[in-house]
């Protein structure tokens, strides 16, 4: 009965390690989805600043600089 109990104290050590090393990668991954994210919003709002959008009315185009 003892080695069975220390043998689920093992697992129950394990799982835990596994966990927690889940738990960091988790937290890692989401600092880099919110620093894509923040360079996504970036990127976009200078590509709508360079390029002509078809989802813009013409009127909400700013003109090109030799007009």
């Amino acid at each position: 009965m003892e080695e069975r109990i220390n043998e689920l104290e093992l697992r129950y050590m394990h799982q835990e390690r596994i966990i927690q090393e889940l738990n960091e990668i988790v937290c890692r991954q989401e600092l880099v989805l919110e620093h894509l994210r923040r360079e996504f919003a970036t990127l976009k709002e200078q590509f709508l600043v360079m390029s002509p959008s078809v989802s813009r009315d013409s009127d909400q185009e700013v003109p090109p600089p030799h007009y």
